[in-house]
């Protein structure tokens, strides 16, 4: 992203889980990144 953020989709190891993570200094922006990240796992 713009501000060095990032977004990471990846299966959980232990359990039947995808795990959906976002690091971006925009506090805002927060629950629309992993919205788009949940969209785009198809979730």
């Amino acid at each position: 992203m713009d501000d060095g953020g990032w977004l990471l989709i990846r299966f959980s190891g232990t359990e039947p889980l995808l795990r959906v993570y976002t690091e971006t200094t925009d506090q805002a922006a927060v629950q629309a990144i992993l919205a788009d990240g949940k969209q785009l796992a198809g979730v």
